[in-house]
């Protein structure tokens, strides 16, 4: 296979789809399969919808997700001198016409067509009138007249368009700015793309891009056009699904890796697996193994994943990831070490960020709340003995290690004569505030001896509250 070279052209009028971010994620996954080359355009040829702040959301949504790029961003706003250029040779060849019919005459034309159940396109009025350039006129591309355009799909195989469903569409608008048709055609020939994989919405725009392609001379890349991501109701994916910006997902609290990871295998597949690395999605990807049925958006299969990737993540990687979730919280995050710790604990048990950052509040917190229930059902007077032995024999410990602590509630036990069962949950309350933790060593190693000391001294003042009240 030669050179590869994809590319992901999205508009900056909006946010970070979900299904743009598959549609760059296939482009980059098959470029670095291939060890090609993956280029980033931003078509903003549309001056009153494209803004600055789509641009740099879309940049910072491909930071986050890791979906990085060879060369680019180009700019299609800074490539109009270009488009005139190949505009030129279009017209020089006789494969474009100047046309000067207006807006209202477009319209009566539509009507017209539709009264004679006829389709409503171009009828060709300026095709053959040999117009000069113009006040408020537009440039037609001329479309075959007769004869079919076969698109060669990678994904949906051989799919043909009677050139007679086509009619002359415009490739220069009166204000001198390319259609979108005509410049992702110079864009993608003058930047060497050998291959677009794009969403099969496009599937009809593809037969006058390649007409394009052949009046120019200029070779036809290779087109996959991938199905669409649908809502659980089978419509397109929406907004009112639930969040299709990726930056909302991001702020739902879900690893960039889970986000590849799910969008990959919506529509794509290998065998019976589920979780990839990135490492093995580059390594295994592949077109043939794109489906040609349309993927369903499930939210709950994404937070699955997204739990299988934390607990499989090491702590220290999901950490800078966490600590905006910690500061939102205005939780402390100067030590590091004993978040990552306190993370260890809470992987197994978190199917976002925003759920462990709720549970690491415990650790992070300078004075925990009891809450009123627990309290109430575990923090009772019969404790008090119990958790008084507890801290006298903690803060009295020298060595605080896993070892000397199993042996401080041996002792403790074989003293009482009880079993741990009986002081698990007393004590769990007591040193996170609620009745639902890690498993009580996990909490009292990461926690260490000071803060441990602390929490089991308020628990019996506590409890002695209660015995009085």
């Amino acid at each position: 296979m030669g050179n590869i070279i994809t590319r992901f052209a999205p508009s900056p009028t909006g946010y970070l789809h979900i299904g743009g971010v598959r549609t760059a994620l296939f482009n980059w996954l098959y470029a670095r399969h291939n060890n090609g080359k993956f280029i980033l355009r931003i078509e903003d040829t549309d001056a009153i919808r494209s803004t600055q702040e789509s641009t740099d959301a879309i940049l910072d949504g491909m930071r986050w997700l890791g979906i990085d790029y060879d060369e680019g961003p180009f700019l299609q706003s800074n490539r109009l001198d270009i488009y005139k250029e190949y505009t030129q040779k279009l017209l020089d060849s006789g494969h474009a016409y100047y046309c000067d019919c207006t807006p209202d005459m477009l319209e009566a034309k539509r009507k017209k067509a539709l009264e004679e159940n006829q389709k409503p396109k171009y009828d060709g009025t300026c095709r053959d009138k040999g117009l000069k350039q113009g006040h408020d006129m537009v440039i037609r591309f001329k479309t075959p007249l007769t004869g079919a355009t076969i698109i060669h799909d990678d994904i949906k195989g051989n799919v043909s368009f009677q050139n007679t469903e086509l009619d002359d569409l415009i490739i220069q608008k009166s204000d001198g700015n390319p259609t979108y048709n005509f410049a992702v055609v110079v864009d993608d020939a003058t930047m060497g793309i050998t291959n677009i994989i794009r969403g099969d919405d496009h599937l009809n725009n593809t037969p006058r891009q390649i007409n394009i392609y052949e009046a120019l001379g200029l070779p036809v890349p290779h087109f996959a056009h991938v199905p669409m991501i649908l809502g659980q109701d089978k419509t397109g994916l929406s907004k009112r699904h639930g969040a299709t910006a990726v930056t909302m997902y991001k702020e739902m609290g879900f690893l960039p890796q889970a986000i590849i990871n799910y969008l990959a295998r919506l529509g794509w597949s290998h065998g019976d697996q589920e979780i990839f690395t990135l490492d093995e999605l580059i390594d295994k990807f592949s077109l043939k193994n794109v489906g040609k049925s349309a993927g369903v958006f499930n939210l709950e299969k994404l937070e699955w994943l997204n739990s299988q990737h934390i607990i499989s993540t090491p702590s220290e990687i999901i950490l800078p990831h966490l600590m905006p979730f910690l500061k939102k919280h205005s939780l402390p995050v100067d030590d590091k070490d004993y978040i990552t710790a306190g993370i260890e604990t809470l992987k197994k048990r978190s199917k976002t960020l925003l759920e462990m950052a709720d549970a690491i509040k415990f650790y992070l917190a300078d004075d925990i709340e009891i809450d009123k229930k627990a309290g109430e059902k575990f923090l009772k007077a019969d404790m008090l003995s119990y958790m008084e032995d507890i801290y006298l024999r903690l803060e009295k410990l020298e060595k605080y290690t896993e070892k000397s602590l199993e042996n401080i509630f041996v002792q403790i036990m074989e003293t009482h004569q009880i079993k741990f069962g009986k002081i698990a949950q007393p004590l769990r309350v007591a040193l996170t505030g609620t009745t639902v933790s890690p498993g009580i060593f996990e909490i009292i190693i990461v926690l260490g001896k000071k803060r441990v000391v602390k929490r089991i001294k308020n628990a019996i003042q506590y409890i002695k509250m209660i015995k009085t009240s």
